[in-house]
């Protein structure tokens, strides 16, 4: 009796349509942030990064590498998982999976770069901010992201952004790191199993 053969996983679809940032392209933004953010302050000391996890982890470790090469400075960075302060928690709650904060650095008098791939509705970074208050009182939160596609409900802009994205409410963008997703990317649309990444 012949082995049955399991059929190859398929690809996610990228078509030049759908390809908002190109691997050298988001590289290129990421570098572009962080010369952003050594022009607008002249003193890194007092900086830390935090990320919203998992790709705005991600992103904030390139961010604070690219700042080890211009800057020559070590920018320490954090992650943090804001869902128990989302505003639907106690209506989703158990669908919500957390994965834990982990900031193993003072964020009192500091200046915390928040940092995440995609801004959306806001309602994200807004429960991102209420955890870090809870965490100590910062001199200032900035805010950097790589994607920012607008429908804001929440009052809150981005001080660092990679690119601006116009984009209907349905639309999906997905972000794509090669250390959690093995390539670079930013493309709009599903993927093969039907996820995306609209941001929040």
């Amino acid at each position: 009796m012949a082995k049955e053969s399991k059929a190859p996983a398929k690809a996610e679809k990228e078509t030049d349509d759908n390809v908002i940032l190109t691997p050298l392209k988001q590289k290129q933004v990421i570098t572009r942030i962080a010369y952003e953010i050594v022009e607008r302050n002249k003193n890194l000391d007092e900086f830390v990064i935090v990320g919203v996890v998992t790709r705005g982890g991600v992103l904030a470790k390139r961010i604070a590498k690219e700042l080890k090469r211009i800057a020559k400075v070590n920018i320490p960075v954090g992650l943090l998982d804001p869902t128990l302060y989302r505003d639907d928690y106690h209506r989703r709650g158990p669908v919500l999976k957390t994965t834990g904060t982990t900031i193993p650095f003072p964020i009192e008098n500091k200046v915390v770069l928040l940092v995440d791939d995609v801004l959306f509705t806001g309602r994200t970074i807004n429960a991102a901010i209420t955890h870090l208050i809870d965490l100590g009182r910062p001199k200032a939160i900035k805010l950097a992201v790589l994607i920012d596609r607008g429908h804001r409900e929440f009052p809150i802009r981005p001080d660092y952004c990679g690119k601006n994205v116009p984009t209907q409410y349905v639309d999906k963008i997905r972000v794509r790191f090669k250390e959690c997703d093995g390539k670079d990317m930013v493309l709009s649309g599903l993927d093969s199993q039907g996820n995306s990444k609209n941001g929040d």
